[in-house]
């Protein structure tokens, strides 16, 4: 199975990553973050965050079994 890359975060602010082929996770609240976040699938290799969505998953994103991440600018 390939790799993929995620977006995780606000459905509003993450709709144009779909048309670039990412595999999107829409989460409005901080619960729902970090659920998505341990649902992601073990072959997401990169996840795009936004702001919001890595404030709520706080020191997770240290864990270094975790996938690369990025976090969209405020």
């Amino acid at each position: 199975m390939p790799d993929i890359v995620a977006a995780l975060g606000e459905q509003a602010l993450l709709v144009g990553f779909r048309l670039a082929g990412a595999s999107v996770f829409a989460a409005e609240t901080d619960q729902d973050v970090r659920r998505a976040w341990a649902a992601l699938p073990g072959n997401a290799a990169v996840v795009i965050l936004t702001p919001r969505a890595a404030a709520a998953l706080g020191a997770a994103l240290a864990d270094s079994r975790s996938p690369l991440t990025v976090v969209l600018p405020a």
